[in-house]
C-alpha cells in the first residue's frame, strides 16, 4: 500500500515539475526576444503606410447595467475615421441594459456614428453565437472585439490595425491591464497571475513562433481568418481558444503586442472569480479534447510547437495534479514518519521542489518592472497559496471538460468597480457560492491544518510549509466564498 501511495504522489509531482520546466522555457524565449529587440529595434509600423481599412467593432453584451455605457463611450472615442468604423452592439440582455444601450446608440447615431443595436430572438450559443450572428452582417475587413468590462484606449485601432499589412496575420492581441488591481487582496492576486500569462506566456510563445491564443477580447481578427477557420463555435466554453487553434492550424499567424495595453475590470468577489475560473479551466480542457489530437497529427506544425501546444491546451489539468499531490501529501507524511526506510524519498522529492525556483524565475520576469521587491516577496507565495486553495474547484472544472460534460456559459459579473469607494454589495448579478464545494474547501483547510500539527508532533518537518500553505489557501477561498455570498 505504501508503494502505491508513493507512486500516486510521485506522478502528479512529476507533472508539476514538467509544467514548471515548460514555464521556465517560456522565460528563456521571452528574454531571447528582448535581447534581439534591444540589439535590433523593430521598425516602426505606422498607420500612415496604408489606407484606413473598414473595421467592425463587436461588443457582445449580456446584462451589463454598470459598465456598458463606459465601454460604448470608449469605442466612440477611437482615433479612427468615422466613415471607416462600424460598431455592432450584440445585445442578448434581459434587463434594463437594453434601454441603456438603446439610448446610447441613439445619442451616437445623431453624431454620425455607424453604430447598431443588434438583438437576437434567443441566446443560442451564448457569446460565440452572438459574435457569429453579428459577423453575418459585419462589413469590416477587420473585427475588433471587446467584452463589457474593458475600456480600450483611443489609439487602440491605430496601434493594432497596421500589423495586418502582413497578409498572413489573422489576429492581433493586446495585453490586459487592470483598472482595479489595488481594490482588494483578491484583485491584487488576480492581477499577479494574469500578468504572468500576458507577459511571459503570450510573449514567450509568440517570440518563438508557437501557437498563442486570442484572449476573447481586446484584440482584432481578420474577418477572412475567422471564416477560413470555420467561424465561431459554442462547442466549448472558451470559444476564443478554440478558434485560435483552428486558425493557426490553417496557417494563420498571430501577433501579440505586449506594449499595447487595454484596461479591464477584475472580478471583485470570490464567487465571481470562481465563476470565471470555472469557465476558463473547463473551456481549456474542452479545447484540449477537441483540438490537441489535430495539433499532434498535423504534418505542417513543427515538433516544438506541438510540445508547447500540448502544455498550453492541458494547462487546466495542472490543477488536477496539484489537488491529487496535495491530498496524498498527508499519507506521505504518515508513511515517512512511521517507516524510516522511506526517508530517502524526500531526497527525490526535493528535486521537484525546484518547481518553486522555476516559478520564481517565471514571475520574477513578469513583475521585475511592475512590482517593488517588497510587493513581490509577499505576493508570490500568497498567490501560490491561493492557487492551491482553488485547486479542488478548478480540478473539477477541468475534469468535467476532459470528460465532455456540457454546462451552460456563465458570465462573470461586472459592477463598474475601479476605486476603493466603489462597492458590489446590493448590486445585481451577485453570484452565490454557498454549496457543497465550499464546505469541502473548508474541510480541506482543517485537514491540512491538522497535517501541520502532525508534522510537528511527529518531528517530521519536511512538509510543514506545504501543508501550511494548503491550509491557508483553502481557508482563504472558503472564507471569502462564504463572506461574499452573505454580504
Amino acid at each position: 500500500m505504501e508503494v502505491i501511495v508513493i507512486i500516486l504522489y510521485l506522478v502528479p509531482t512529476l507533472i508539476l515539475f514538467s509544467y514548471s520546466c515548460a514555464q521556465l522555457s517560456l522565460v528563456w524565449n521571452y528574454w531571447q526576444k528582448k535581447r534581439t529587440e534591444n540589439g535590433n529595434p523593430p521598425s516602426n509600423i505606422t498607420p500612415l503606410s496604408f489606407e484606413f481599412p473598414l473595421v467592425t467593432v463587436q461588443l457582445p453584451i449580456y446584462n451589463e447595467l454598470y459598465v456598458v455605457e463606459r465601454l460604448i463611450d470608449a469605442v466612440c472615442l477611437f482615433e479612427y475615421p468615422k466613415n471607416r468604423l462600424e460598431i455592432q452592439i450584440l445585445d442578448d440582455s434581459t434587463d434594463d441594459t437594453v434601454s441603456i444601450i438603446a439610448q446610447k446608440v441613439h445619442f451616437y447615431q445623431v453624431q454620425g456614428f455607424d453604430i447598431q443595436h443588434i438583438r437576437r430572438r434567443n441566446r443560442d450559443g451564448f457569446k460565440a453565437g452572438a459574435l457569429a450572428y453579428g459577423l453575418t452582417t459585419a462589413r469590416g475587413e477587420f473585427i475588433a472585439i471587446f467584452d463589457a468590462d474593458f475600456i480600450p484606449n483611443p489609439d487602440f485601432l491605430t496601434t493594432t490595425i497596421p500589423h495586418f499589412e502582413n497578409t498572413h496575420v489573422g489576429v492581433v492581441q493586446t495585453r490586459w491591464v487592470h483598472l482595479n488591481e489595488s481594490y482588494s487582496l483578491i484583485t491584487q492576486l488576480q492581477a499577479f497571475g494574469l500578468d504572468g500569462h500576458f507577459i511571459v506566456e503570450q510573449g514567450g510563445r509568440n517570440a518563438a513562433g508557437h501557437f498563442i491564443n486570442f484572449n476573447g477580447t481586446a484584440g482584432v481578427w481578420r474577418k477572412s481568418c475567422i471564416l477560413d477557420a470555420g467561424g465561431w463555435s459554442a462547442q466549448t466554453l472558451t470559444e476564443d481558444l478554440d478558434l485560435s487553434y483552428r486558425a493557426q492550424l490553417r496557417g494563420w499567424q498571430f501577433v501579440y503586442l505586449e506594449n499595447v495595453e487595454t484596461p479591464a475590470e477584475l472580478p471583485a468577489t470570490m464567487p465571481a472569480l470562481k465563476s470565471q475560473q470555472y469557465r476558463w479551466m473547463k473551456g481549456a480542457a474542452e479545447c484540449a479534447r477537441k483540438n490537441l489530437k489535430k495539433v499532434l497529427q498535423s504534418t505542417t506544425v513543427k515538433f516544438s510547437t506541438k510540445v508547447y501546444a500540448a502544455f498550453h491546451l492541458l494547462n487546466s489539468g495542472v490543477f488536477l495534479a496539484v489537488f491529487v499531490m496535495a491530498l496524498l501529501s498527508v499519507p506521505i507524511l504518515a508513511i515517512t514518519a512511521f517507516e524510516p526506510k522511506y526517508d530517502y524519498l524526500f531526497g527525490i522529492f526535493r528535486i521537484f521542489q525546484l518547481s518553486f525556483l522555476m516559478l520564481l524565475g517565471f514571475y520574477g520576469t513578469t513583475h521585475y518592472r511592475h512590482k517593488t521587491f517588497g510587493q513581490f516577496v509577499w505576493q508570490l507565495p500568497f498567490f501560490l497559496t491561493v492557487i492551491m486553495g482553488l485547486s479542488l474547484h478548478n480540478a473539477i472544472a477541468a475534469l468535467e471538460g476532459y470528460l465532455g460534460k456540457k454546462t451552460p456559459f456563465i458570465r462573470t459579473p461586472k459592477w463598474g468597480i475601479v476605486q476603493q469607494k466603489d462597492g458590489w454589495q446590493r448590486k445585481n448579478y451577485l453570484v452565490k457560492s454557498l454549496n457543497w464545494l465550499t464546505i469541502a474547501e473548508l474541510l480541506l483547510a482543517v485537514y491540512f491544518a491538522a497535517a501541520v500539527g502532525l508534522g510537528f508532533y511527529w518531528h517530521s518537518y519536511q512538509m510543514v510549509v506545504l501543508h501550511a500553505m494548503l491550509a491557508v489557501g483553502f481557508g482563504f477561498v472558503s472564507f471569502y466564498s462564504v463572506k461574499h455570498s452573505i454580504s
